[in-house]
């Protein structure tokens, strides 16, 4: 019997997706893919994910080895919230199972600092429960540690949990650990099936 109700944040509540965002702006599409493999493909990417390291130190890291300069490197990084918006269609379920009695939690792979700006100015994180993101758990989704951190932090069976996610992996994980998994590849309707999935975790 589902009790939690576990989302990832990114294409599941937080549109994020710097491709469409730099096709949209017009940018050239030469700049565009190295934006895209430069920054957001790097390993420092997946550093800041994990707490490893600060933004102004990937900054520079990525300078040294990057055909864009540090000035340049540095208004994309200062975009990233402008790249994010709140998926308003799935976020309104949220009141919504809360009200049913179901203990919310967030999961997902975030860096600190833009996480500690979305959570102050997106209404809807009031529904949560608790949450964990990648920068806090030192662990990035796939990797089990980041699940077993919130199983222990909020005393969390994972059989009694439901996990959502956009990614298959990352719900291929929660799953081999005893969660049910949904994975929504980017869908703006999840509610469908999350009442799916309820409705199999009940019997019925």
């Amino acid at each position: 019997m589902v009790k939690n109700i576990i989302f990832d944040l990114g294409n599941v509540l937080i549109s994020f997706k710097p491709s469409e965002y730099f096709e949209k702006n017009n940018y050239p599409e030469a700049i565009k893919a190295t934006i895209l493999s430069d920054i957001f493909g790097s390993k420092e990417w997946l550093m800041l994910d994990n707490g490893e390291i600060t933004t102004p130190e990937a900054i520079d890291a990525i300078a040294k080895r990057s055909s864009l300069n540090k000035e340049e490197i540095d208004h994309i990084f200062n975009l990233r919230t402008d790249l994010m918006f709140p998926l308003d269609q799935n976020v309104r379920i949220l009141p919504v199972l809360k009200k049913r009695g179901f203990r919310l939690y967030y999961l997902s792979n975030f860096p600190l600092d833009i996480f500690d700006e979305i959570k102050s100015g997106y209404y809807f994180f009031k529904h949560f429960d608790g949450g964990l993101i990648s920068a806090e758990a030192k662990f990035s989704k796939p990797d089990i540690g980041i699940y077993r951190t919130l199983f222990e932090k909020y005393s969390l069976v994972p059989e009694e949990c439901l996990f959502i996610d956009d990614t298959e992996i990352n719900v291929k994980t929660a799953e081999k650990l005893g969660m049910t998994g949904i994975v929504t590849h980017g869908s703006l309707e999840i509610s469908k099936e999350i009442e799916k999935a309820l409705k199999l975790s009940s019997g019925y």
